[in-house]
């Protein structure tokens, strides 16, 4: 959804958090003709010119990092192209920094959209392609052959084969594989230890979300293979934020509400964009080492209208900051 073009002054708290529910469904349904749907060429339809709204103070220290964010400031990207340059750039500075387990998340239906604007089959469709492309600007040749990209069935491993990683050298795996009652959204987890293979440097887990055993998955993998290694894990497009907010209610996903004390605090969210709809609509937005800020477009430009370190709740962003700003 475009966010506004006009300054609208109002102190009702109307900028909602977006969070698609779980899709149902067959996996195998997703592809549309075995087709790859993407919109990596696809231009913004407004510049976005990001500067600092001065009530904020623009000296404040807001990392102590030797990279300080107050240096290290991004525009929001106009187009994919430049998304994944930033991204790439950011992840390689986190790796400088010894961040061992690193997030990635945007939404692939338009710089703008949010989460559910965008049928759940096509929205994965898109992000394998933007994992390819990522792959192909960080990973050197050389390493490709020791970078293992998960995703979360098997059957998504052979039509990436067949279509986004073809003649690829990137190793291709699977968290989850169907089981017997699959319909009824059961699957049997996969033994990460019987995946990983000691010349492995790097892991990138695909959008782990369909089905809440898939991030348990992850942690497996995290705590097994890469907790006192030399190895990096990223999460790209995991709708993490699910699990942050209380989504998924811990009485009935008592695992999954862990993550929130386990492996979560473990992660540094190296490039995030989160679009909130509404009169008061935003953008949580983050580039490592940077600050996370909050950025809204007026006339054609993209105010900062808010940073700090540490990354706010989307209820903070979408009841507080949003609305008083």
């Amino acid at each position: 959804m475009l966010l506004s073009s006009t300054a609208i002054h109002s102190t009702a708290p109307i900028a909602f958090l977006s969070i698609s529910a779980p899709k149902v469904g067959d996996r195998k349904s997703f592809r549309s003709n075995g087709g790859i749907e993407t919109t990596t060429t696809t231009k913004a339809t407004t510049t976005m010119t990001v500067y600092r709204n001065h009530k904020y103070g623009t000296n404040n220290k807001v990392s102590k990092d030797s990279n300080a964010s107050v240096v290290f400031d991004v525009d929001f990207p106009s187009d994919y192209s430049e998304l994944l340059g930033q991204a790439k750039k950011a992840t390689e500075m986190a790796m400088k920094d010894n961040k061992q387990l690193m997030e990635i998340e945007f939404p692939t239906a338009g710089l703008k959209s949010v989460p559910g604007d965008g049928e759940g089959g096509i929205e994965m469709t898109e992000s394998m392609q933007f994992i390819r492309e990522f792959c192909d600007r960080f990973v050197n040749g050389e390493k490709a052959t020791r970078t293992r990209i998960f995703f979360p069935e098997a059957n998504e491993v052979q039509f990436a084969r067949k279509s986004v990683f073809e003649g690829a050298s990137f190793r291709l795996d699977y968290l989850t594989k169907p089981s017997f009652f699959e319909d009824f959204g059961f699957t049997e987890k996969v033994k990460m230890a019987d995946c990983v293979k000691p010349e492995d440097e790097l892991f990138l887990v695909a959008y782990p979300y369909f089905n809440v055993n898939e991030m348990l998955v992850v942690e497996e993998l995290y705590k097994e293979a890469v907790v006192n290694t030399a190895r990096k894990m990223i999460i790209f497009n995991g709708e993490l934020d699910r699990i942050r907010s209380g989504y998924y209610p811990p009485f009935f996903y008592p695992k999954l509400a862990t993550l929130t004390k386990t492996l979560l605090p473990m992660m540094e969210t190296v490039y995030y964009i989160h679009n909130f709809k509404g009169r008061n609509g935003g953008t949580l937005f983050r580039c490592y080492p940077g600050p996370w800020k909050v950025l809204r477009i007026v006339r054609d430009k993209c105010i900062c209208l808010h940073y700090q370190e540490v990354m706010p709740s989307l209820k903070e962003v979408a009841l507080d900051i949003l609305p008083s700003s």
